[in-house]
């Protein structure tokens, strides 16, 4: 993990939806090993859960896993209450949770397939924040530094998505746009709202591809090869850090290894 120091982030309260692996997982550990009380979340507890949590708490934080499916409304209530009933209020909020769910072409999307993405990919960020967000504003008014919301992009709010993707895609752009909505009308409550969108990242969102496709998509990227979890969890941190992006809001922090640059 990144040696980066952030010392306003100890004892902070993070929770991070979505991460029981991956991105999200890399993100919490990187909290971790800065002594902040981190929330994990996944639908279901990973067989692994025991390890994970003596893992993240062996600096001088707290974790807990927290089971939630937030492609429902009422999850996401559910979820901010039990992590608030545990950490006593929320200082950042990691919407992290998302996914693909399948790739289909345009002729072959059914509403039962655009439901499942959406709610997947853009309810839960909005329930989530929505139930977060007297949270946050408390947080910020007993702190006297702003509380943070990072929700997670991606290179495809861009470009518009791969073969089959193009409901993914469309959804990472509805959320990098709503955040502009977001700063607007909640800076106010001294809540900051940044993304950050990676590019193609080595993780289990890419693990349909073949060798012969991986290789054609690093040979489009500047740095030659997929990114690593490890490597975007640092954006994460400086978004949270008031000290370090206490006058930073409403930004999109791509992380690709030049594969897109706006």
């Amino acid at each position: 993990m990144s040696a980066a120091h952030f010392p306003d982030l100890a004892h902070k309260r993070v929770l991070i939806t979505g991460s029981s692996m991956g991105i999200g997982l890399a993100a919490a550990r990187a909290f971790a090993a800065q002594g902040a009380h981190v929330g994990l979340n996944a639908r279901r507890a990973p067989a692994e859960l025991a390890e994970i949590l003596q893992d993240l708490r062996k600096d001088g934080g707290e974790a807990e896993f927290f089971a939630a499916d937030l492609a429902d409304s009422a999850a996401c209530a559910k979820l901010v209450d039990d992590f608030v009933a545990r950490f006593g209020g929320i200082d950042v909020l990691i919407n992290n949770a998302g996914g693909l769910v399948g790739r289909k072409p345009l002729p072959e999307i059914d509403d039962a397939f655009f439901d499942a993405v959406n709610d997947l990919n853009m309810r839960s960020v909005l329930m989530t924040t929505r139930a977060a967000l007297p949270h946050l504003r408390a947080s910020a008014k007993a702190s006297g530094q702003s509380a943070s919301v990072i929700s997670v992009g991606s290179i495809a709010g861009h470009t518009g998505g791969g073969p089959g993707a193009s409901l993914y895609g469309a959804a990472k752009a509805w959320l990098h746009n709503i955040h502009k909505n977001w700063v607007d009308y909640h800076t106010q409550d001294d809540i900051r709202f940044n993304i950050v969108s990676p590019g193609t990242v080595d993780t289990a969102f890419h693990a349909d591809k073949n060798d012969e496709v991986r290789q054609r998509i690093s040979n489009g990227i500047p740095l030659g090869r997929f990114g690593k979890a490890e490597e975007m969890a640092p954006a994460f941190l400086f978004f949270a850090s008031h000290a370090m992006s206490g006058y930073i809001t409403g930004q999109i922090l791509d992380v690709n290894g030049g594969q897109y640059m706006p």
